[in-house]
């Protein structure tokens, strides 16, 4: 009987390390080739230039917009084109990615029926969610740097390089402009955790990856709904939607922190507790798939 018996350990391989296995590297590789990556990007690329042709076939934009009038200021400079970009797609158009990239990954290894293959790698289970996390996570920060970069060279293109015009009236320099727009993506993305959390928890729920993605957008675009009944009143607080647009609070002559830090910790706190459902509930799971 083999010492490793003995004492009730189970044997590894030679040179077996549990956490080199799936490296985050190979991960991210094997995600960037797939082709609904290429065509969410592609989109993402494509929106600024939709814009611009609009503003130039309307002539600019309007006055419509009763809620914020950074709309009308588009056409200023390549900053407040690059901050109405992200104001028109943080409500619907960033979420598709998030869900896209955190809710696909698990999923779609079990569709293709090669999740059990990863595991029989051996790749322990833990070890291969956290790749796909922080990869799925690292590719939708990708998605939301990558339309305000792209907005900012088309409008500066456009309209040239010069201060963001404030929709509250003053404007900011340039520099201090593209501080700013950091702050507002750097919100966007933590607003955005809890569409990942949920679409990866629901990722390791099931074997369709279009139930995975498909319920986190539907689910999010509820509460969106929910956030609009005023009736709720105080409720609506709890509601990670009601913080969307707090980044606006970044486009001001002074930055006003405090509905930034409601949403940021309502947003991490639901994030997390999503998170832990996903590995518990992979660890348990019987994968057949």
């Amino acid at each position: 009987m083999s010492s490793s018996t003995l004492t009730g350990r189970a044997e590894v391989a030679d040179g077996y390390r549990a956490g080199r296995t799936l490296p985050i590297r190979v991960e991210l590789v094997r995600q960037l080739k797939r082709r609904r990556t290429l065509v969410m990007f592609g989109i993402l690329v494509a929106l600024p230039f939709v814009l611009l042709i609009a503003f130039q076939l309307g002539g600019g934009p309007g006055s419509s917009n009763t809620r914020v009038n950074l709309m009308d200021t588009a056409t200023v400079s390549g900053a407040n084109f690059a901050a109405v970009n992200l104001f028109a797609s943080a409500g619907f158009l960033l979420i598709i990615p998030v869900a896209l990239f955190c809710g696909d990954t698990v999923a779609s290894e079990a569709g293709w029926s090669s999740l059990r293959y990863l595991l029989a790698a051996p790749v322990p289970r833990a070890r291969l969610l956290w790749s796909k996390l922080v990869v799925g996570l690292a590719l939708s920060l990708a998605a939301m740097l990558l339309l305000p970069l792209v907005a900012l060279a088309v409008g500066t293109a456009a309209y040239g390089w010069g201060q963001l015009q404030l929709p509250t009236g003053g404007a900011l320099e340039a520099g201090t402009a593209a501080q700013r727009l950091l702050i507002t993506v750097a919100y966007l993305f933590v607003s955005q955790l809890v569409t990942a959390a949920l679409a990866f928890w629901l990722s390791t729920r099931t074997d369709a990856p279009l139930g995975a993605v498909g319920g986190a957008v539907g689910l999010t675009i509820v509460g969106n709904v929910l956030d609009q009944v005023t009736a709720l009143g105080d409720w609506r607080d709890f509601l990670p939607s009601h913080w969307q647009y707090a980044w606006l609070d970044a486009v001001q002559p002074k930055v006003q922190w405090s509905d930034m830090i409601q949403g940021t910790s309502l947003s991490i706190t639901l994030a997390l507790v999503l998170f832990a459902l996903a590995f518990r509930g992979f660890a348990r799971k019987d994968v057949v798939s």
